[in-house]
């Protein structure tokens, strides 16, 4: 039977919807399971705290395989790799939902995050070869909203699937998505492929290390007490990063080249991520637990307070290509950044004896400003790419939002611990999360100055018809 190509019209189309499937799977994934862990624990008889690997697997997994999801893509193409990462990611998640211990979980979420780490990288570089520079921002701007909403309904939705039906339906629910997901790739997907490719095996040994051990520092960080071992794990991580710079200056093809980083929108792109990404991945977290622990309230109710964020994201992406085009990336970026950190600061404010409401206008406004930021640094940082630096480039851009969202994790609750530890808070739990807000949020309208070494030129080549 002869295969029926779609045209490329109706490929530009469904090719961002099949992109945002896959991120939505996917954040949605990595969130959903955090209110489910005790009723999970229970279930299997384990102990909550041992639940804590089942989300570790998934991360470590990730954070080694995702660097190889560009040479994957060149040399098996676009289309088989991203259908294998689909089928992969939904029958770890069946077999997630039928574990009997937590040995077979683990093994499962291993699965799934093989699964997880090329889904969303190499349905990235396919939108990316697919559309012209000046199509890219709007296409972008549509695929990546699950990424703002997916980690603020995960607890919510996660919640409700465990009160109401039972914890197994947090991973079935991936199923039908993910079959979506394989049907519409199978018909849509563009199958770009390089051929013969080098793959630079020592490199992706050193870069996966560096990944994996940065990546266990920065889950142990607000798990233990002790935090000394924990730091040498993550001293480590930064010595094989160093290592893989020396071993990428000789290797004649690195898995990563070290010419990415001379394309200056790409160095800016990936720095301003790590930097702001330290306050605005910390709330998402901090802001129910604050919920939850000083007013005592239910997870779901934590999860309602910022629900607003998942909404007025969706809004916000309406607005991101007028706002660029009027401005450029390099002012929005910056005067953006202000704005979120100055949000982030003002949930600081509210006393303990504060209605809880007083916290949904921030968070409504914060989702809205966070979709202009995460379009815009994603752009940005692909930009001024060249055709044969788009896949490597690629990967390394998921490593580092990967990781930033890691490193704000873990420093919002390192934060939070110096000053649980301190006489500043009086004894009032609550004072410890103001605190904490007030100090990240400073150093998110710091790290706004990062954007400043991006020139009033910089992405007009993104510009996009509104």
């Amino acid at each position: 039977m002869p295969e029926i190509n779609p045209s490329p019209a109706s490929v530009k189309k469904i090719l961002p919807l099949i992109l945002a499937t896959a991120i939505f799977m996917q954040m949605l994934d990595s969130t959903i399971l955090n209110t489910s862990l005790p009723s999970i624990a229970k279930d299997l008889r384990e102990s909550p705290l041992n639940m804590q690997n089942a989300i570790i697997s998934y991360v470590l997994t990730l954070a080694v395989f995702m660097p190889a999801s560009g040479f994957l893509a060149d040399r098996f193409g676009t289309k088989k790799v991203f259908i294998f990462s689909l089928v992969l990611f939904s029958i770890g998640s069946l077999l997630c939902a039928i574990s009997q211990n937590l040995t077979h979980l683990v093994i499962s979420r291993v699965i799934q995050g093989v699964g997880g780490s090329l889904m969303t990288p190499v349905g990235k570089l396919a939108l990316i070869k697919t559309f012209d520079k000046n199509e890219l921002l709007k296409a972008m701007n549509f695929a990546i909203i699950p990424a703002l909403i997916g980690p603020v309904l995960g607890p919510l939705v996660g919640g409700y699937m465990v009160d109401y039906l039972s914890w197994h339906w947090i991973f079935l629910i991936n199923i039908p998505i993910g079959i979506l997901g394989i049907i519409l790739g199978v018909k849509f997907m563009p199958d770009y492929k390089t051929g013969d490719v080098d793959f630079d095996l020592k490199g992706f040994f050193i870069f996966a290390a560096a990944s994996l051990l940065l990546s266990v520092s920065l889950e142990l960080f607000g798990n233990i007490q002790n935090t000394t071992p924990v730091l040498l794990v993550f001293i480590f991580g930064f010595l094989f990063l160093y290592y893989y710079y020396k071993h990428a200056k000789r290797e004649e093809n690195p898995i990563f080249p070290l010419n990415l980083f001379q394309v200056r929108t790409f160095r800016v792109g990936i720095l301003g991520n790590l930097a702001t990404r330290l306050g605005i991945s910390s709330v998402p977290l901090l802001l129910p637990l604050m919920i939850q622990i000083a007013y005592k309230q239910s997870a779901v109710t934590s999860g309602w307070i910022i629900a607003p964020m998942a909404l007025t994201a969706i809004f916000g992406k309406s607005s991101v290509i007028k706002i660029l085009n009027r401005y450029g990336y390099r002012k929005t970026l910056m005067i953006n950044t202000f704005i979120i950190g100055t949000l982030i600061c003002l949930l600081s404010i509210p006393d303990i004896h504060t209605s809880l409401y007083w916290f949904v206008p921030i968070i409504a406004v914060l989702g809205f400003f966070n979709s202009i930021q995460f379009t815009s640094m994603n752009t940005i940082s692909i930009a001024d790419l060249r055709n044969f630096q788009t896949s490597s480039g690629n990967s390394l851009v998921s490593v580092n939002q990967q990781l930033a969202i890691g490193f704000g994790i873990a420093f919002g609750l390192i934060v939070l611990k110096l000053f649980e530890s301190t006489d500043l808070i009086n004894g009032e739990i609550h004072n410890a999360f103001r605190y904490t807000f007030l100090t990240v949020g400073i150093l998110t309208i710091l790290s706004g100055f990062v954007f400043r070494r991006l020139h009033i030129s910089d992405g007009k080549n993104m510009k996009s018809e509104e």
